[in-house]
């Protein structure tokens, strides 16, 4: 049994990694952190925990919480992990970082999307980027763990294994993409407000939705080359889920079955990544509440491009689930501990 501690306990995905973690039979949380709840009960702050969690909330004081967990979760703003990490921390715990403070290895490209001061650069090189499907064994070895955003998870994972075999050219690669409101975190915003949200969708963020660095750059790892995508998010009034559909056009001509045995070459093994039958598409309703993403594709002849769609829960595989994965790889768990959860419906 580890020790676990949670920095932001009481935010979206905060909440969900509590929820994963009360059913993992190799883990216990000890410290529920939340600045804006010091002292009050958990369960008076999510009523769903009543008489499941009657622990009180503390700080973020990262350096007395490395003295009594294993393993520290940061599910924070951007900036707050780099401001509180140093070498006695990791010296005595694993982090796995929620935010985006070590997923982008270059400074200047952080700094330029997240318009902050990147505050422990010195911790960049080191952090492992954990997308468990592509870095499982590097993610095994890691102090320090890169949790990868829910925008470039789904679409990563749906375009890696065409660019990784070079049947796509990666700078034809455009990205539409849909989010349930839980995205945007638990803080109040007019634009997120009920009568904002409902009846309603609408894009965001274009041409500079700061996960675009971050997607470039793992495509980028993936294609050999430099990668330049348009990324477009959208809100949808959901409160989970993440559909993406990225288009692509194709170096040759190829069958159904040439880019299904691509597909399975990647995922035949990975239990949570689902490729889809033929001409079945992904959609958020069927992942939601789980850690899976399914993904599925479709050929355009008449354009020459082909069509990558995946679907995911944001909170879960987009957050909260896929930190726990990337745990259980980095203390010798089964990877699937804590994750089995079938999808919810309706």
């Amino acid at each position: 049994m580890i020790k676990a501690g949670i920095i932001g306990a009481t935010g979206y995905a905060g909440g969900e990694l509590v929820r994963l973690l009360l059913n993992h039979r190799e883990a216990e949380i000890v410290w529920y952190g939340s600045r804006s709840y010091i002292d009050k009960k958990y369960y008076e702050v999510y009523q769903n925990m009543f008489q499941i969690v009657d622990a009180r909330c503390m700080d973020d004081n990262m350096a007395q919480l490395a003295d009594e967990v294993d393993v520290i979760f940061t599910a924070t703003p951007q900036g707050l992990c780099a401001s509180l990490i140093n070498e006695e921390i990791l010296s005595k715990a694993k982090v796995i970082d929620l935010s985006a403070d070590f997923r982008i290895k270059d400074v200047k490209t952080y700094e330029e999307w997240y318009k902050i001061e990147h505050k422990s650069p010195q911790f960049i090189e080191e952090a492992v980027y954990g997308l468990c499907e592509i870095n499982r064994e590097e993610v095994k070895k890691a102090r320090l763990i890169a949790n990868p955003g829910c925008y470039p998870t789904c679409s990563t994972l749906s375009i890696y294994p065409l660019l990784k075999e070079g049947i796509i050219d990666g700078n034809t690669v455009i990205i539409d993409a849909k989010s349930g409101t839980s995205g945007a975190g638990r803080g109040a915003k007019v634009a997120n407000l009920y009568c904002e949200v409902n009846e309603n969708i609408k894009a965001y963020g274009v041409a500079t939705h700061r996960h675009t660095p971050e997607i470039e750059e793992q495509l980028s790892y993936a294609a050999g080359y430099p990668v330049h995508i348009n990324f477009t998010p959208h809100l949808v009034p959901m409160n989970r889920g993440i559909l993406i559909t990225a288009y692509a056009s194709l170096k040759k001509d190829v069958s159904y079955e040439e880019v299904r045995a691509i597909y399975e070459k990647y995922y035949a093994k990975e239990q949570f990544v689902r490729v889809l039958d033929q001409d079945v598409c992904p959609e958020t309703k069927w992942v939601e509440g789980s850690n899976y993403v399914d993904v599925n594709f479709k050929i355009d002849p008449r354009t020459k491009r082909i069509i990558m769609m995946g679907a995911m829960d944001n909170l879960v595989k987009g957050a909260a689930g896929q930190a726990v994965q990337n745990m259980n790889l980095m203390f010798g768990f089964p990877e699937n501990e804590g994750l089995q959860g079938v999808p919810m419906f309706p």
